[in-house]
C-alpha cells in the first residue's frame, strides 16, 4: 500500500512543480511521477544533511515541491546542453 501512496504523492508533487516552473516541460505521466518522487528524496536527504529533519523523518509537501523544482531545473539544463 505504501508504494501506491508514494506513486500518487510523487505524481501530485511532480504536477505542482511543473505548474510552478516556467516554460513547457514535455514530460509524460511516468516522468512526472519520477520527478515528484526524486524531488521528495532530494528534499528529505538535503534537509537531513542541513539538520532540518531528523533521521527517518520525511520532508513535507512544500519541501518536496521545492526539491522537485530543483530536479526539474537540473533536468532542463542537462537536456538543453545535449
Amino acid at each position: 500500500m505504501s508504494i501506491i501512496v508514494t506513486i500518487i504523492v510523487g505524481f501530485v508533487v511532480g504536477l505542482i512543480a511543473r505548474a510552478l516552473m516556467p516554460g513547457n516541460q514535455k514530460l509524460g505521466f511516468i516522468m512526472t511521477t519520477l520527478l515528484g518522487i526524486v524531488g521528495a528524496l532530494v528534499a528529505t536527504y538535503g534537509g537531513q544533511a542541513l539538520g532540518l529533519y531528523q533521521e527517518g523523518h520525511p520532508a513535507g509537501w512544500i519541501a518536496s515541491v521545492v526539491g522537485a523544482i530543483i530536479v526539474l531545473w537540473i533536468y532542463g539544463m542537462v537536456k538543453k546542453h545535449s
